[in-house]
Order: structure tokens, then C-alpha cells, then sequence
């Protein structure tokens, strides 16, 4: 396994969950789309709860995003964008995986509406000039890369001045406990980073989980503020199912961002 191309395994492993059905690759229904379209909608950065409306102000108005330019950021499956597109944004998402991609072009051409649809790595410069987005949505994703400063700032890069970053990270407990079943136990060591630590990566590898990296809340919370961002807005949330979400333990922040 070539350690140099970690991206590369990353993007054929959520191919491989998108073909057995992981639930955060199955495209939004023609009725989820419809009630979009009416006004009744609800879209989400970490598994289970709703981003609240006013995290999209000032770009929302009256309950439409017409003509702004929204980036979903390793946000392809058509759960997002879909949505964003039935608010009359004009809308790009870019993904590594091809079957999340596919995912955004079948819902579209259902649909009938034009999506800008990218495969592109964000471990590296993103295809975009300068101040391009008013808002880029992100959803719980950068625990894939090792250095997420990078995300962050190319970010800022992207983002014309008044634009906003909605984001969700983890907050490595579903790292430390590797298995969310009582009795909870803590069986890892952070940092975890598979490309420093072969231990780390024959986890991985057994549990066929990709390259999953920590990351500090310095780096995750931390790093959109070095990159210039303000942060506006934060909320806890968790795992759909498992002990930690019926114990009440966070495993994930999501957070509202913006560029002065």
C-alpha cells in the first residue's frame, strides 16, 4: 500500500460503502426535494442534527438562497446540494469519490436542475480563484486528511469577504473509542495517524475504514481562526446510534464561521 497516495485509498474505500448502501451515500427522494422547494427543508454537517437556518443569514431570504454560489466541500452523496440547488443557489460540490459524484449528477438530471460537479482532492489547492463562494458547506469530513490547516485555509482563500463557513468536525472521541458499544473503553492513543503509526494503520486496514486521522480541537477550531476566519456559531452533536449517544457524550462540533 503506497503511503503517498492515502487520498487515492480514501476516495475507493467510500465507493466501496456507497455500493453497500452506507447511509451517507443515498441521494435525497424527488419528495425531499419537492418540499425543498416549498420551503420545507433541513440539511446537516454531522449525523443527527439540523444546521439551523439562520446559520445560512445574511445569503438566506425568505427562506431561499437564489443566486448565491454555494461550494459543498467533500459533500457529494446528493443530500446536500440537492437541497441548496431547491433554494435556487448555484451551486459546485466537490468530491474525491467518484460514487458520490455519479450520486450528484443522477439527482440532478432528475431533477433537472445544473450543478458544477468537481473530483478533486482538498488535500491540495482547490480549483477555485480567489473569493469565489458565499458560503461552503463542509460537512463532517476533513477527519480523512492529515493536515486540515490546509482545508481551512483555502477556505478563506475561496470565500468573497461577508461569506460563510459551515463546518462539522469530530472531537476524536470516536477515535479513542474505537468500538461505540458498552462497556465503553478507550482502546487508542492520540495523535492517531496511520501514515506515522503502522500500528494505527493495520486498524484501519482489518476494519476496511480508509486513512482517519485525529485532530485537536487547536486544529480544528483553532485552525479556522489562524486562517482568519471568526467564529460565530458552535453546537455539539452526535453518533446516530451507539452507547456514546445514549450516554449524552458529543462526539462531533459543528461550526458557523465567517470572513470579514
Amino acid at each position: 500500500m503506497q503511503m503517498s497516495n492515502y487520498t487515492d485509498i480514501n476516495a475507493a474505500t467510500v465507493d466501496k460503502w456507497v455500493a453497500d448502501g452506507w447511509e451517507w451515500g443515498v441521494p435525497v427522494t424527488h419528495e425531499t426535494f419537492v418540499r425543498a422547494q416549498s420551503g420545507d427543508w433541513n440539511v446537516v454537517l454531522t449525523p443527527t442534527k439540523p444546521v439551523p437556518h439562520e446559520w445560512f443569514a445574511p445569503h438566506l431570504k425568505n427562506e431561499r438562497l437564489d443566486g448565491v454560489k454555494v461550494l459543498g466541500l467533500a459533500s457529494g452523496g446528493g443530500q446536500q446540494m440537492p437541497i441548496f440547488s431547491a433554494l435556487g443557489a448555484d451551486c459546485t460540490v466537490l468530491d474525491y469519490s467518484p460514487a458520490q459524484l455519479e450520486s450528484e449528477r443522477v439527482v440532478a438530471e432528475r431533477e433537472g436542475y445544473e450543478i458544477n460537479i468537481i473530483r478533486a482532492d482538498m488535500t491540495l489547492r482547490l480549483p477555485f480563484n480567489d473569493a469565489t463562494f458565499d458560503v461552503i458547506f463542509h460537512p463532517v469530513s476533513n477527519c480523512y486528511i492529515e493536515n486540515v490547516q490546509h482545508v481551512w485555509d483555502e477556505c478563506y482563500r475561496i470565500l468573497k469577504p461577508g461569506g460563510v463557513l459551515l463546518s462539522g468536525v469530530g472531537n476524536d472521541l470516536n477515535i479513542l473509542v474505537w468500538n461505540d458499544v458498552e462497556p465503553l473503553v478507550i482502546t487508542e492513543t492520540l495523535p492517531f495517524n496511520p501514515l506515522k503509526n503502522p500500528t494505527q494503520r493495520e486498524k484501519l486496514i482489518a476494519d476496511d475504514a480508509g486513512f482517519e486521522f485525529s485532530h485537536s480541537l487547536e486544529e480544528q477550531l483553532g485552525g479556522q481562526l489562524k486562517a482568519g476566519l471568526r467564529l460565530t456559531h458552535l453546537f455539539d452533536a452526535f453518533n446516530s446510534d451507539g452507547a456514546m449517544a445514549a450516554r449524552g457524550i458529543a462526539t462531533f462540533i459543528a461550526t458557523r464561521a465567517v470572513k470579514e
